[in-house]
């Protein structure tokens, strides 16, 4: 059976989907309408309702599964879905979030082990120390968050998956350039979005929570580290070096990082976030894509399609 992803602008569809994300909001003219996020394993699309009312505000917020009906069309350069029909899916239809969620393709446990052999390359006790504690004291949440609500590893055990591939980058470039500090930058990869057991709301139905919204990953891994450092009685330069990897991970003030990089290991960082993100948001966004065709526009890439050459 086809899933979401699968269909084509102009085809029809009618599936089981979850309601990933659900915002409210208002036309020129007046009239309320919502926005929701539908999503089933291939991925999510937009949809919207019109002309909405409290009731179904009430009836269709996120985590709710839902039978569709409609047709997808493009809207400037992306495609969304066209409602047609939309009702609460009934007890006895036996659909479960868990037929819904998309997940990392490797288990949270493979990909556990894959980065707990990281530890065994860094040398500085301080640094492995604090990454370890953190590690451990948000590991269950860790295991199966998503890295975001939307656009890159935005799915079960993304954000472990996200840490793991970013490992294998900062692996293959710590041994083009020995320079680089390996304890640094694996602990700095490790940690640099772990606030966002904090940010986010979990794994189904990922919302930004109230410390989301008012401080951010950034600001709460970094009180983290303080508060690890000392119930450890850890002092030393590698703590600051640590919160100053975090804060600076997004590269720049306007992306939302307090301040720039200034450490190698911490400017390296940014980059491998960022391949790795983009990439991901790449692999999707060209794998519903036909050989000849173009994407449709990928809004954090600029807003730009991308081709999908027609020989492998």
């Amino acid at each position: 059976m086809k899933k979401l992803l699968d269909h084509k602008v102009g085809e029809s569809v009618e599936l089981f989907l979850l309601i990933k994300q659900s915002t409210t909001g208002v036309t020129t003219k007046g009239s309320p309408f919502m926005t929701l996020i539908l999503q089933d394993k291939s991925g999510d699309l937009e949809a919207k309702l019109w002309d909405t009312t409290e009731a179904h505000v009430n009836m269709y917020g996120a985590s709710t599964i839902v039978k569709v009906g409609g047709e997808v069309h493009e809207y400037r350069g992306k495609n969304q879905l066209r409602i047609k029909s939309i009702r609460p899916a009934k007890e006895g239809e036996g659909v479960t979030i868990a037929d819904l969620v998309p997940s990392s393709a490797k288990s949270k446990e493979v990909l556990h082990e894959e980065l707990m052999a990281y530890f065994f390359e860094m040398e500085n006790p301080h640094i492995q120390r604090v990454t370890r504690h953190l590690l451990k004291k948000h590991e269950a949440a860790f295991l199966t968050y998503p890295a975001a609500t939307r656009n890159h590893h935005d799915y079960v055990s993304g954000l472990i998956d996200h840490v793991v591939s970013m490992l294998k980058l900062g692996k293959s470039l710590a041994d083009l350039y020995p320079s680089l500090n390996k304890d640094l930058l694996y602990a700095g990869i490790i940690l640099h979005d772990i606030g966002k057991v904090i940010e986010l709301s979990g794994p189904v139905g990922t919302q930004y929570t109230v410390e989301g919204n008012l401080l951010g990953h950034i600001t709460i891994m970094v009180n983290e580290i303080a508060k690890a450092a000392d119930e450890l009685n850890i002092v030393g330069e590698e703590v600051m070096l640590l919160q100053h990897m975090v804060l600076s991970h997004h590269g720049k003030e306007e992306w939302g990082s307090p301040k720039r990089p200034m450490l190698k290991e911490a400017e390296i960082l940014h980059y491998i976030d960022n391949i790795d993100a983009k990439m991901n948001m790449l692999d999707r966004a060209l794998g519903t894509t036909k050989p000849g065709d173009f994407t449709e526009r990928i809004f954090p890439l600029d807003n730009r399609s991308f081709y999908k050459p027609s020989f492998d």
